[in-house]
């Protein structure tokens, strides 16, 4: 049996209000994909998953919910802090699971390793949390489609170098594909399957 406090402390001091406003952070963010929005509540997961994925994991998932976690994810105490405060239950398996969380530094699986959803049920798919160094500095990407009114650019710092290839091949799915939540200090900034996402050094 569990003991530890680093499973049962963390969570959302005020949980409601704290969840409605992450949520809404979340869908704003969704809803205009480049844009970048400050997450204000406070959760304290267990490392080496940062702050604000862990509101994230606390906002976005339950008991319906299988989360896969990368291996030092997964080794920590995240699972049993996950399952404790969410009721999600953590899988191995990438193509089962409805969340995914790489923590800063990890390497950021293949997105066709997850699944993609159905053409009758694209919302089916695995929506990928991926902590990054910061939303500044990084290879500059120029976005596109619907929530973008013409084009916005961005220069992510910490994604890996095939990330517009594997962004191109998530969106030629459409419907089907992931959806993607990054996250650096305490702000996200969300890239669904519908934006084109280019190199603006090409």
């Amino acid at each position: 049996m569990m003991t530890d406090t680093q499973i049962f402390s963390g969570a959302f001091a005020e949980p409601v209000f704290a969840a409605q406003s992450v949520f809404r952070t979340i869908m704003d963010c969704m809803a205009r994909p480049g844009t970048v929005g400050m997450v204000a509540a406070a959760a304290r997961p267990p490392q080496p998953l940062g702050s604000t994925a862990g509101a994230v994991a606390l906002t976005l998932c339950d008991h319906d919910t299988p989360v896969w976690l990368t291996p030092k994810l997964a080794k920590s105490k995240l699972p049993g802090w996950l399952s404790f405060h969410t009721g999600a239950a953590v899988t191995e398996d990438k193509h089962e699971a409805r969340f995914a969380f790489v923590e800063q530094g990890a390497a950021v699986p293949g997105f066709g390793l997850f699944s993609q959803g159905t053409q009758e049920y694209p919302d089916r798919s695995t929506t990928l949390v991926v902590e990054i160094d910061a939303f500044e500095g990084g290879r500059p990407l120029e976005l596109a489609g619907p929530g973008i009114r013409e084009t916005i650019k961005v220069a992510p710092q910490g994604l890996p170098d095939t990330f517009v290839a594997l962004a191109a091949a998530n969106r030629a799915m459409f419907p089907r594909g992931i959806d993607l939540i990054l996250v650096a200090g305490d702000r996200v900034l969300c890239l669904p399957r519908t934006t084109v996402i280019n190199s603006r050094e090409a």
